[in-house]
């Protein structure tokens, strides 16, 4: 492949991974919600904002980690990609998920940025899964529970 192809693919991913361009990005969907909101969950819906975010953290850790070694362990669906509600979480919690979101979607980018990873070629574990294909996964997975979280924000009163 074309070494500037690579980048404007790379780069590609990387601005759609972080803010998907079409909608709001995962930093600003969580940023200054109340803390008495975390854990609220509405009428009808299954989940607080906080078991969104634990479920993303947890769901890009395992993309992470499938994606790094061939020695990868897959874990239990859906036991293990969702936590039960909390009556609270406090600051240092909610900071800490974050933090980890940010950080392995970074470790993601190094994957993607490396010149020896190939974007394309399946992995040898897996199902015919590529690198290129673990990234539209993150994106179009922490998309859709972004988009969650701001329509429960909406629905708690406390959106833009």
């Amino acid at each position: 492949m074309n070494p500037d192809n690579r980048s404007t693919i790379v780069a590609e991913l990387i601005e759609l991974i972080k803010k998907g361009n079409a909608h709001v990005s995962f930093e600003d969907a969580t940023a200054s919600l109340p803390a008495a909101l975390r854990t609220a969950v509405p009428d009808g819906l299954p989940y607080s904002i906080w078991q969104l975010m634990e479920h993303m953290r947890i769901t890009q850790k395992d993309i992470l980690t499938f994606s790094s070694s061939e020695d990868y362990i897959e874990i239990n669906w859906p036991a293990d990609y969702w936590t039960d509600n909390k009556e609270k979480v406090g600051d240092a919690e909610w900071e800490s998920c974050i933090k980890a979101i940010q950080d392995d979607r970074a470790d993601f980018f190094a994957l993607l940025e490396n010149k020896n990873s190939d974007l394309f070629t399946p992995f040898n574990w897996g199902n015919g899964q590529s690198l290129f294909r673990e990234a539209l996964l993150i994106a179009d997975h922490n998309s859709y529970h972004t988009a969650e979280i701001v329509v429960i924000r909406r629905l708690l009163g406390s959106w833009k």
